[in-house]
């Protein structure tokens, strides 16, 4: 080891005893009360060490202030350097930061906020393939040299519907493009969905709404034969539809054909409650029906008893 390296990590004596000079500067740089006890100190190299100072700033638990201080060669006055804060060994960081795209989970967008796409998203991929000036000897191309009258009456036509000619516009039309043809059957998007992004859309739904989910373990039956089912097209029409009962917890969600709930069309069909039977009446027949009670009704008989007859009434 050599005599440089011993005198480095060996602190200056007068900058070591700069103490107070340390605390004043780091006030300085805080406020007074937010600077603690000194904590110790550090050799930088020759004649300059830094101090440490606890923290008492509310938020920043376990940071320190620190304050370096240096002093020329053969020169008994100690100076200044720097005075930062730094995290302690246990100082409470914020989590590493995070790019934007990055962080962003679903439902985060609310009414006003957009999403821009990078350039090469792997989700995405050009709406249509091939040049965008179709080849030479090609049918499109074909079409597009056109005579000079026909190109004035094109221009003509392009102005009346435009408001204006087409040098005058800030995007001219492009006839005979692949994207002009296509944009004109309606049928132009700069970019759709690649088969990376069908594959990681078609794994974030089957895990939402697939045949693993707890719901569908508990299901009666599957999605592919209930009635509340509207199809979707493409591919994924294959796999997935579109849950259309209200009282489902799927309802307008995408969901697999292998998920299934308790709301399926045929799981459980409700019986017509039973009619009673409607009344009859016989209009043909006459039931009678007493003013009076009949003599031999009551608990008394209506013919009086010789006997008692002889013994008389009180």
């Amino acid at each position: 080891m050599s005599a440089a390296t011993t005198r480095s990590r060996t602190p200056d004596r007068l900058c070591a005893e700069a103490v107070d000079l340390a605390r004043a500067a780091a006030e300085e740089a805080a406020a007074p009360g937010v600077v603690g006890e000194h904590e110790g100190l550090v050799s930088e190299g020759d004649r300059v060490v830094t101090h440490f100072f606890a923290c008492r700033e509310l938020g920043y638990r376990g940071w320190r202030w620190a304050v370096t201080v240096a002093r020329a060669s053969r020169a008994k006055l100690v100076t200044v350097d720097e005075a930062v804060l730094l995290p302690g060994p246990d100082a409470l960081l914020a989590p590493e930061w995070v790019p934007w795209s990055e962080r962003l989970r679903p439902g985060d967008m609310g009414p006003g906020d957009l999403l821009p796409t990078d350039a090469e998203d792997l989700r995405l991929e050009p709406g249509y393939s091939g040049e965008d000036e179709p080849a030479p000897n090609s049918t499109v191309a074909a079409a597009a040299s056109v005579t000079g009258e026909l190109a004035e009456l094109v221009e003509a036509e392009d102005a009346e519907i435009a408001g204006g000619s087409p040098a005058d516009l800030t995007i001219a039309p492009a006839r005979g493009s692949i994207a002009s043809v296509a944009e004109e059957l309606g049928m132009r998007r700069a970019r759709v969905l690649s088969r990376y992004g069908l594959h990681i859309a078609a794994d974030r739904w089957e895990e939402a709404f697939g045949a693993k989910t707890p719901m569908a373990q508990a299901a009666p039956a599957s999605c592919v034969s209930c009635g509340f089912l509207a199809r979707i097209g493409g591919s994924l029409g294959q796999a997935f539809g579109v849950c259309a009962n209200e009282f489902s917890p799927a309802d307008g969600r995408v969901v697999s054909l292998a998920y299934g709930c308790g709301g399926h069309s045929e799981a459980a069909v409700m019986p017509s409650p039973p009619q009673p039977a409607p009344p009859r009446i016989d209009e043909t027949r006459v039931d009678p029906f007493p003013l009076r009670p009949a003599p031999d009704s009551g608990s008394v008989p209506a013919a009086e008893d010789s006997a008692s007859a002889d013994l008389g009434h009180s």
